[in-house]
């Protein structure tokens, strides 16, 4: 599969790392923020079918899931905190509470994060986007 994508105008593509992390985060392509990142949950399209980028030289591994763990964390650590100190709940029904919230948030949070990992690399030319970066593209080094 070529790698080359088609030709965009620059005020199509993002003008900053922000923006293109953004647009991932979203689910929308990084590059054109025309059309969707994901074919299913977490697997990406092969191709954006507005701008052409090949999506399937990414290499997001272990990283999405890490960063979701550890947003979870911290988002979940204030929360037992306060159930603990400010409720009468006993400590099976506070730890089902969550434990659900914990899993809701974890799920919620993998896409997000796996759209701006895709997005990152793509940015800054990382892994299969070597040569192609999305900074150089934009202008922006």
């Amino acid at each position: 599969m070529p790698t080359e994508a088609l030709p965009l105008d620059r005020t199509s593509l993002p003008q900053g790392l922000g923006a293109a992390l953004w647009r991932g985060v979203r689910g929308k392509c990084p590059r054109c923020g025309g059309t969707h990142l994901f074919a299913r949950f977490l697997k990406p399209v092969e191709r954006c079918r507005l701008c052409g980028q090949n999506w399937t030289l990414h290499a997001a591994d272990d990283f999405p899931p890490y960063i979701s763990i550890l947003l979870t964390g911290h988002i979940m650590a204030p929360v037992i905190i306060e159930m603990g100190l400010h409720t009468g709940l006993p400590g099976w029904t506070m730890m089902l509470i969550v434990a659900a919230l914990a899993l809701v948030l974890l799920v919620g949070l993998l896409q997000p994060a796996k759209g701006g990992v895709i997005a990152l690399q793509w940015w800054l030319g990382m892994h299969g986007f070597a040569g192609y970066a999305g900074k150089v593209e934009a202008g922006v080094v």
